[in-house]
């Protein structure tokens, strides 16, 4: 079964040479109210499995740690992950780009790093086997500092099940690592009309939909039972090839947002029992998700929030709209 890029093709809104902004999307979900005491997300790695990226952005380039190619792309070299297409460089944005001399963009946790596992080519597509490739690559690299990934973003999926990478997926989560996934960009606007998209269905994975700057949910976004929260989607800026930025909408949008806040909310949280952490990640999400007023099918527990306010005490009692067994 081949995978491939989840966003909207005729999106591409503006493309900007320079851009020098904060995005309001960063405010929406709270994201700097918490940059201080979770230090921008500094000491996590984020593995983007994407499309590769523009490893020379000037919003990008200190912070890409390493990387890897398992896509067909240049002969397959591993070692080249350039990113051809763009969707892969405008995901590594949303989770962690920086201003350089006062250019550029913040994405939501900017001093985060990022390993960058090329999946998918320059067409946007890839095979399941090369995720499954990426995910244990990414279980087990080791910084030149020692660090490790933890955090998994897949802004990708296809419309079936595959038990090798759902096996791939649960190895990865029992050591330790959160797992975030594009829910899809399939949906037709009806809650009860259900629409899936692997890996983001799995239960072990943090199944992110869209919504616009009205908090409402996207048309396009995928409607199922196992979506977890929502996230800003439409019409979001980010980094792109030759040095750019571009506005582009989809789930594909969402899910870093989730993935660069789960970077933050690491960095307030007690990390002694490295097993628990995605449950406790989770739960810190499910504590401080904003409520909306719609289906539980197109919003799950919410839109995402971050507070510095310590809630997120392991025992602490939450009553979900939806339950979510990790």
């Amino acid at each position: 079964m081949k995978v491939s890029i989840d966003y909207k093709d005729s999106n591409i809104i503006s493309i900007l040479d320079t851009l020098t902004m904060m995005p309001n999307n960063l405010d929406l979900i709270k994201a700097r109210d918490v940059w201080d005491i979770s230090k921008q997300g500094e000491g996590n790695v984020v593995a983007v499995l994407d499309t590769g990226v523009d490893t020379d952005h000037q919003s990008l380039a200190r912070n890409i740690i390493g990387g890897c190619n398992f896509s067909d792309d240049d002969q397959g070299d591993p070692t080249i992950f350039e990113d051809y297409e763009g969707h892969g460089t405008h995901v590594a944005g949303i989770i962690a780009a920086y201003q350089d001399n006062g250019r550029g963009i913040f994405g939501v946790a900017p001093k985060s790093k990022l390993l960058i596992l090329k999946v998918m080519n320059r067409n946007g597509v890839g095979t399941i086997n090369s995720i499954i490739q990426a995910i244990d690559y990414a279980m087990n690299w080791v910084g030149p500092n020692g660090e490790k990934v933890k955090i998994i973003n897949m802004s990708l999926g296809g419309p079936s099940p595959n038990e090798t990478l759902h096996r791939a997926i649960k190895a990865a989560r029992q050591k330790g690592i959160t797992i975030v996934a594009a829910a899809g960009n399939s949906g037709d606007g009806d809650p009860n009309s259900f629409e899936r998209s692997y890996p983001g269905f799995y239960q072990e994975v943090i199944q992110v939909g869209s919504v616009n700057q009205n908090l409402e949910p996207s048309f396009f976004s995928n409607n199922n039972v196992n979506i977890d929260f929502v996230a800003p989607g439409e019409n979001i800026y980010s980094t792109h090839l030759d040095n750019k930025f571009v506005k582009l909408t989809g789930t594909s949008m969402a899910a870093p947002y989730v993935a660069g806040s789960v970077a933050l909310i690491l960095n307030m949280m007690d990390r002694s029992k490295s097993v628990m952490v995605p449950y406790m990640v989770y739960h810190y999400l499910l504590t401080h998700a904003k409520k909306l007023n719609y289906s539980i099918h197109s919003v799950g527990n919410g839109f995402i929030q971050l507070t510095s306010e310590k809630k997120l005490i392991l025992g602490t009692l939450v009553t979900p709209k939806k339950l979510k067994v990790l």
